[in-house]
């Protein structure tokens, strides 16, 4: 299995994710059953071993078939993400990665996720973060 990571992940691939994710393992074949528009079986199967080569799954054997599994948490492997995309666009900066989610256009918030956040901002400051 690999230990480094790929980050990138097609459209596919985070269908795949997606689908494991929420089932906790799985099979190729229920995987394929959940995609949309899904693939030949055997591409399902190629995927998910390219996942488990980007180090995203693990398998074990069940009789005569692989049950795939993440490697992360859905929280750790989100976090994982995020960490690489302020190093990568924002040079580490949370607050520039804020800023530019707020000034897209499509995420305009509601007042109340504008209190809520309102509020993460003063627990991180009392916690000292």
């Amino acid at each position: 299995m690999a230990k480094n990571k790929s980050i990138h992940l097609s459209r596919r691939e985070r269908q795949i994710m997606d689908i494991i994710y929420e089932l906790g393992r799985a099979t190729a074949a229920q995987v394929r059953c959940r995609l949309p528009d899904p693939p030949s079986y055997s591409a399902v199967r190629a995927m998910l071993r390219l996942l488990e080569e980007k180090g995203h799954l693990r398998h074990r054997q069940d009789g005569p078939r692989y049950v795939f599994l993440p490697t992360l948490s859905r929280d750790k492997a989100r976090q994982s993400a995020l960490k690489q995309l302020l190093r990568t666009f924002f040079d580490g900066s949370t607050e520039g990665a804020v800023a530019a989610l707020l000034d897209m256009e499509s995420s305009k918030l509601s007042p109340g996720e504008l209190d809520r956040l309102a509020e993460l901002i003063e627990r991180a400051k009392k916690e000292g973060r």
